[in-house]
């Protein structure tokens, strides 16, 4: 061989035994991100060990409406998986979705149990949600309303969903207990209740003391103690799945189960609840984007996010596959940041994430014998945690203070989102026009208060 063939197959070598890293560092740019492979996928890994509980929480959520609970299972990682993926591969930012926690409780208690719709309705409500979401993702309108629309309102829904969550938590748990109209704390004789509010505690501690995966260790502690708790029928707590893989469950109740006809035979009733899904979704998404990359370092200096059309659209995206596999509207998590702090800055991150979803598929039967008392805690916390908004309240200004604290209050008093919700935006907008505060009655606001007003009258029509 030639010393011209020796080099020319030298460089052939090297070539081939580089290419693999220019594939997998080529779409992610990690070299511009001041990243590397092994950093990225400790982040990927941490980011799915702190949010890893919703698979274990939202079928538990979802479950209450008539769904299949190992499908369930399944289909929150599928969908989880998907959108992640579309994050990591299409706007290459460090951020895993999942089905979104109050989501879910808003699909289950309210459209389901409140309302009595079919789930196959609801998931029509989520699917045009996603839709609207994605058409304002594409639009100029998504800073429109940015500018348009009331913090109080904004920090009154976080606030108010946040108790919400915090309440069905507790009556999950059975701790709360509904005796002669009146509400109570269990008593705690029972095994199962005392394994819950040891589960209170130490869910509360482990996010106190900022355990990494704190919501998930807390499951685990849970289960673990209910091994060893006798229930009432002296069988323990936490019983023990006949195995522990399996091949994943076909979602075939769930899957293109959009009952369209029926929710538009229902418009009015899901409009007020598909409005406020909406507006939700999108300051939650905002929020929850400008929190984590803003961590990350990643916002632009004019304020922008980066990737931000891609990074909205892939919600929007991920949100309607959620509701074509059946489960409620996909979103970004916050737990991101735990991942961005382990030092993760591009989508290889999530990446990661959306591999380690696609792993849990085949865990389903250890998932599914998580009891109650394991995840309820997590909904307490996570509805704990939603609460520090309240912190942004101008306490100087009445139609800051008002309106949001009525929202909260009404909330936890009646869990009725729908009319505390009304309630704060019809006092925000009197107070305002007392005021003459005419620059923050945006068309917005009067626009949701106009659909606030048909809500009401549709619903003393229907008692």
């Amino acid at each position: 061989m030639s010393e011209v063939d020796m080099l020319d197959e030298a460089k052939s070598y090297v070539s081939l035994r580089d290419r693999p890293r220019r594939s997998l560092r080529s779409p992610f740019e990690l070299g511009r991100h001041g990243t590397h492979v092994s950093r990225e996928l400790i982040a990927g890994l941490t980011t799915f060990g702190s949010m890893s509980y919703i698979l274990a929480v939202n079928p538990a959520v979802l479950g209450v409406t008539g769904m299949d609970h190992a499908q369930l299972i399944c289909v929150t990682a599928l969908a989880s998986m998907f959108g992640t993926l579309i994050m990591a591969l299409w706007a290459n930012l460090p951020i895993a979705l999942a089905p979104g926690m109050g989501n879910n409780i808003i699909f289950a208690q309210v459209v389901v149990l409140r309302l009595g719709l079919s789930f196959r309705i609801a998931l029509a409500m989520v699917f045009v949600n996603a839709l609207i979401f994605l058409a304002l993702a594409l639009s100029g309108w998504r800073e429109r309303i940015i500018k348009g629309f009331p913090d109080p309102m904004r920090i009154g829904i976080q606030c108010g969903l946040g108790l919400f969550i915090a309440w069905v938590g507790l009556k999950s748990s059975g701790l709360l207990v509904l005796s002669s109209g009146s509400v109570g704390f269990a008593p705690l004789t029972g095994a199962a209740s005392m394994l819950a509010y040891a589960g209170l505690l130490i869910t509360a501690l482990l996010v106190a003391l900022r355990v990494p995966a704190a919501l998930l260790l807390s499951i685990l502690a849970v289960c673990a103690i209910g091994l060893l708790v006798p229930s009432g029928t002296g069988a323990p707590v936490t019983v023990l799945p006949d195995r522990v893989f399996a091949w994943p469950v076909a979602p075939a109740q769930m899957f293109l189960a959009l009952d369209l006809p029926g929710l538009f035979g229902h418009f009015t009733t899901v409009l007020p609840v598909t409005l406020y899904l909406c507006i939700s979704d999108f300051f939650g998404v905002t929020a929850t984007l400008m929190g984590v990359l803003r961590r990350a370092g990643a916002i632009e200096s004019d304020g922008r996010i980066p990737n931000g059309f891609q990074a909205f659209a892939a919600d929007g995206i991920a949100s309607a596959a959620g509701a074509v596999l059946g489960t409620s509207s996909v979103g970004v998590y916050v737990e991101s940041a735990t991942g961005v702090e382990a030092g993760g800055r591009t989508g290889l991150t999530a990446l990661t994430v959306a591999a380690l979803f696609a792993a849990s598929l085949f865990l389903w039967p250890l998932l599914a014998y998580i009891p109650a008392q394991a995840t309820a805690p997590s909904l307490l916390i996570v509805g704990v945690l939603m609460l520090e908004g309240v912190r942004d309240i101008d306490f100087s200004k009445a139609e800051n203070v008002f309106p949001a604290l009525l929202i909260i209050i009404l909330t936890a008093c009646t869990t009725d989102l729908l009319m505390s919700l009304a309630t704060g935006c019809f006092l925000y907008t009197l107070i305002v026009a007392a005021k003459r505060q005419w620059q923050s009655l945006t068309p917005i606001l009067i626009g949701l208060d106009a659909v606030f007003v048909v809500y009401i009258g549709l619903a003393r029509a229907v008692q």
